[in-house]
């Protein structure tokens, strides 16, 4: 079984428990922080900082994670492949595509793909455009309206209703990369006959996993796409996607909480247990799956706390 150790700091820790709160196990193991299992590989964080890969993929799930990481030696004897990005890609006209809510068991999956022009990139940098998560919601919404008014998108939702209808049959993986495949497809017909220099996926999956999930598209956009970790850092095209995206998603998380008559918190945490919990109370199960991924522990977690047996 291949393997693979990584050494995180504690707010790389906390990105990744986030990132794997979809496929966490209920039960992690002693003197670790959370255990997942994703695609056959299972992921284990323990206090000491190391993270474990073990599975077929392990290799390529740690990959995702180097940038940020220490990797130990033992992992170093068979390095995954990196990808890079051609000198001068800053100032290329690009699609960048990214997406919002696969952490967060309230809400929607939003993926949004947009195309930032090089004559663009000035004004975009001028509305405050960069990485998201050094924005505040109140900053992400006002840069979102502006961009909103210019810049050639494609948004596409998934509710919660749909995800748990699907999400048995088709990974969140699959899911993220068959969206982005038809947001980039959409905004390349909204700028045809114009052609960008190149497209940017924030990278969730390795290159060829991802086009895996796509194999069965009609339309598989392939030509000159990059993949990168913290794509955001590399092109203001992803940085403009993930500020609409999280935009998207807060509204969406917004209009739930007004149909459900409580706050419906973002994230995986306990406040996300509470609040299932009362909608357990209020509709059951089917009220819950309108607003909820239920395939998160959480759904266990709320179960228990609105005293209904598994």
């Amino acid at each position: 079984m291949a393997h693979a150790v990584l050494t995180a700091s504690p707010n790389l820790l906390k990105k990744m428990k986030e990132h794997y709160a979809s496929y966490s196990k209920p039960v992690p193991p002693a003197h670790s922080l959370f255990s997942a299992k994703k695609n056959g590989t299972t992921i284990t964080a323990y206090n000491s900082g190391k993270v474990v890969f073990q599975g077929n993929a392990a290799d390529q799930e740690a990959e995702l994670w180097s940038s940020e990481a220490t990797v130990s030696e033992k992992a170093k004897k068979k390095p995954a492949p990196s990808a890079s990005l051609p000198d001068g890609f800053a100032s290329w006209s690009v699609i960048g595509s990214d997406e919002v809510g696969t952490g967060s068991y309230f809400g929607p999956l939003t993926v949004v793909a947009a195309y930032v022009d090089r004559s663009q990139m000035e004004l975009v940098k001028e509305l405050g455009v960069q990485d998201s998560k050094n924005l505040t919601d109140k900053q992400i919404i006002a840069i979102a309206k502006d961009l909103l008014t210019f810049l050639p998108y494609s948004l596409l939702n998934v509710s919660p209703e749909k995800y748990n209808k699907i999400q048995p049959t088709m990974s969140q993986g699959k899911m993220k990369a068959v969206l982005h495949n038809q947001a980039i497809g959409n905004v390349l017909d909204k700028i045809s006959p114009h052609r960008p220099d190149a497209v940017l996926i924030d990278q969730f999956e390795l290159p060829q996993t991802y086009y895996k999930h796509i194999r069965s598209e009609k339309q598989q956009v392939k030509e000159n796409v990059y993949f990168a970790t913290k794509g955001e850092s590399h092109h203001l095209a992803v940085a403009a996607a993930s500020i609409l995206a999280r935009y998207a998603f807060l509204k969406e998380l917004e209009t739930m909480s007004k149909q459900a008559g409580l706050l419906l918190p973002s994230g995986a945490n306990a406040a996300s247990d509470v609040a299932a919990a009362k909608l357990l109370k209020k509709g059951g199960m089917s009220l819950l799956s309108k607003y909820a991924k239920l395939h998160f522990a959480n759904t266990d977690k709320a179960k228990k706390i609105a005293g209904i047996k598994a």
